[in-house]
């Protein structure tokens, strides 16, 4: 489903040449569970943001679902992004303006899908939101603004769903369903989730860790719940 080759990606600072990433790879099946870990400043999202093609390597290539982001332009990876992606992120990014079962339609009416009000309800109902379709992101707690954005996430019912630090501004417990959230939906629509955090305890929930340090993959492992 998703394969990293000779990752590199650097930055130039007036006649320096910074590199954060340095020579990648991996290969994820399709419906894995996968955590990348690492120390900050480690790489961890700038390697999630090559991954998903909302920024380009400086050598090396990323393959989504065979379709190579690095040889498409913008405009490709868009619409490869709106069509096998979905994106959860540590500060929600919900429409304050909208209610919760907006937020969810949008990407449903961007595509100009049927059905949109019908396929929302039903993605709030299974993150356990059914009855909170109409208020609005300040009257929601942390956790269910958190489900609000992993519902809107597979609205477009992603073959990847990328998910960044998203338990990192909630409590451990809210964290925990917020995970088992991922795992369900994981298992039920067989989607490949990939997952950057910080946690040790929420990395072990994962089937497989990969573990980054100043820019290199130094471990890759699967853990126990892999079996």
């Amino acid at each position: 489903m998703l394969v990293a080759r000779d990752l590199t990606k650097q930055y130039r600072s007036g006649e320096h040449e910074l590199t954060v990433l340095r020579d990648v790879n991996f290969s994820l099946p399709q419906g894995a569970f996968v955590a990348i870990v690492g120390p900050s400043g480690s790489g961890k999202t700038t390697l999630l943001g090559l991954l998903a093609g909302l920024d380009t390597p400086s050598s090396g290539t990323v393959l989504l679902d065979d379709q190579d982001f690095s040889a498409m332009d913008e405009d490709a990876r868009a619409r490869l992004r709106g069509e096998k992606v979905g994106f959860v992120f540590q500060s929600f990014q919900l429409i304050p303006t909208l209610t919760a079962l907006e937020n969810v339609q949008v990407p449903l009416e961007l595509r100009g899908d049927a059905g949109a009000d019908i396929r929302a309800r039903e993605l709030l109902r299974r993150v356990g939101l059914g009855d909170r379709t109409h208020h609005f992101p300040t009257q929601l707690s942390g956790g269910e603004q958190q489900r609000v954005a992993i519902a809107r996430a597979f609205s477009n019912s992603p073959r990847i769903l990328f998910a960044d630090e998203p338990t990192g501004n909630l409590d451990s417990d809210t964290g925990g369903r917020i995970v088992e959230l991922l795992e369900s939906l994981n298992r039920e629509s067989h989607s490949t989730v990939v997952l950057v955090t910080h946690d040790a305890a929420l990395a072990n929930r994962a089937q497989r860790i990969i573990r980054l340090s100043d820019g290199r993959v130094v471990s890759d492992s699967e853990t126990e719940r892999a079996a």
